[in-house]
Formats: structure tokens, C-alpha cells, sequence
């Protein structure tokens, strides 16, 4: 199998014992309480922000019936997904400037 890096956040269970990682892949955790480093988190800010949010859910199911629509919504617009993760932000923290370069995945 092809070497494999895998970026994730340091959400529990990501990071716990019982997690089985394949030896051909190499996980490369994201500094805690760091949301902005992680692309998929703008995905989901971006769905909130435009097709669920300020709304009442009756149900579970409403829920996951919106989720999916909006999910859907967003992936029959792929230009969009391109724009929101390529972008650069950048912060200054304790006199250092990071930036943050674009990334992209496909799958």
C-alpha cells in the first residue's frame, strides 16, 4: 500500500489507544483547540451558515434530512468547495505571523 499522511484534529477519538492505524499511514495532529487549521471545518461553518442555521428542527430526522440536502446542495457546486478552502488567513501570536497555505483534497 502507498505511504498515506493524514491530518486530523485532537478531537478524543482521534486520539485514543484504541484507534487501529494502518502502518502505511502517518498521522499528522493538528495543535489542539486550532478549528481554523483544519479545512473541513469550513465546510461545516459554511453549510450552518447558509443552509441550516436559524431554524427550529422538529425532529432528528428533520435534521439529517436538512444535512443532507445541504450536504448535497454543496457538493452539486464543487467550484465553491475549491473557493472555500483555498484561501490563506493569517495570525499573529505572540509576535510570529503563521500563515496558513491553501490546501486541497478530492476524493
Amino acid at each position: 500500500m502507498a505511504p498515506c499522511a493524514l491530518t486530523m484534529d485532537q478531537a478524543g477519538w482521534h486520539t485514543t489507544d484504541k484507534l487501529a492505524v494502518p502502518a502505511n499511514i502517518t498521522i499528522l495532529p493538528l495543535p489542539p483547540r486550532t478549528p481554523e487549521l483544519n479545512p473541513v471545518e469550513n465546510i461545516w461553518q459554511f453549510i450552518r451558515d447558509n443552509w441550516l442555521s436559524n431554524r427550529v428542527f422538529e425532529s432528528c430526522d428533520q435534521i439529517i434530512a436538512l444535512c443532507c440536502h445541504a450536504w448535497n446542495k454543496l457538493i452539486d457546486q464543487p467550484w465553491k468547495i475549491v473557493s472555500i478552502e483555498f484561501y490563506q488567513w493569517d495570525i499573529n501570536f505572540n509576535q510570529r505571523k503563521m500563515v496558513q497555505l491553501p490546501s486541497f483534497t478530492l476524493f
